[in-house]
């Protein structure tokens, strides 16, 4: 009798362990991944103007896929990573895929171009080319669906490189979480003052048109669109100057 008690008491014990939730302990947090090796390329590729050496970049193609491989197995996780991690990530994925998308089409005149060969899309930064932690995305999604609308910092219009004449010079480093307000200060305050871009002078106030196409941020940012220039200006926009835009130069930025 013992023997088919101790087969009942087994699968008794069984049956109750079947029943029971197995409790898998929660996978640990993916820690922010470093961006060492694009601060390395930013330093090798781009000069001291702004300007950017697209071949070496396609010479070191390697090393630049390496960096967004990076990246899109390293989503960010917006329970765990800072915000200012999360910021810096998404500037460097921006730049970084910009860099990677033109230098597939290289020579080009202009990004702009790059979009002729694709169908279905309505610019080049509507094409989704670009792969973060198992979903697509295309480099408005990153710019307007995740910077501007979670992060709501107009000094990002400073550190995204459109890879064109007239967008604000690619910085010759990689955002990081611990130097993130000084670097976005810095590349606002260089672009607002920068004669190429913005040309601010007494009663005279001739500003890229990326205050006209974003203004909305800036107002939300200090009341206005002129507040928000005094703020970096050497030069301050007085109250009666009206405020003209350049033409944007789509050229590309080498």
């Amino acid at each position: 009798m013992k023997f088919p008690l101790l087969l009942l008491f087994l699968f008794l014990r069984l049956a109750i362990f079947a029943q029971t939730p197995l409790m898998i302990p929660p996978a640990p947090p993916v820690k922010p991944p470093s961006h060492e090796r694009w601060d390395a390329l930013l330093k090798k590729h781009v000069r001291e103007d702004g300007r950017v050496d697209y071949r070496g970049f396609q010479r070191d193609s390697q090393e630049l896929n390496r960096y967004l491989k990076t990246l899109e197995y390293t989503p960010p996780d917006s329970e765990a990573w800072t915000t200012h991690e999360q910021m810096a990530y998404w500037i460097n994925a921006y730049n970084a895929f910009t860099i990677q998308l033109v230098i597939r089409h290289y020579p080009v005149e202009s990004i702009k171009d790059i979009k002729r060969g694709v169908t279905f899309v309505n610019t080049v930064w509507d094409i989704k080319f670009i792969r973060i932690g198992g979903k697509s995305y295309d480099l408005n999604n990153i710019e307007h669906g995740i910077l501007r609308k979670d992060f709501k910092d107009a000094r990002i219009h400073a550190a995204l490189n459109c890879a064109s004449v007239s967008c604000p010079p690619l910085r010759r480093e990689a955002f990081t979480a611990t130097n993130l307000h000084q670097q976005l200060d810095a590349a606002m305050r260089s672009f607002v003052n920068d004669p190429a871009r913005n040309r601010i002078a007494a009663g005279k106030a001739e500003i890229s048109e990326i205050f006209k196409w974003f203004d909305g941020d800036f107002v939300r940012d200090a009341g206005s669109v002129k507040a928000y220039i005094n703020r970096y200006a050497k030069s301050p926009v007085g109250d009666k100057t009206s405020l003209n835009y350049l033409p944007y130069d789509w050229n590309l930025n080498e």
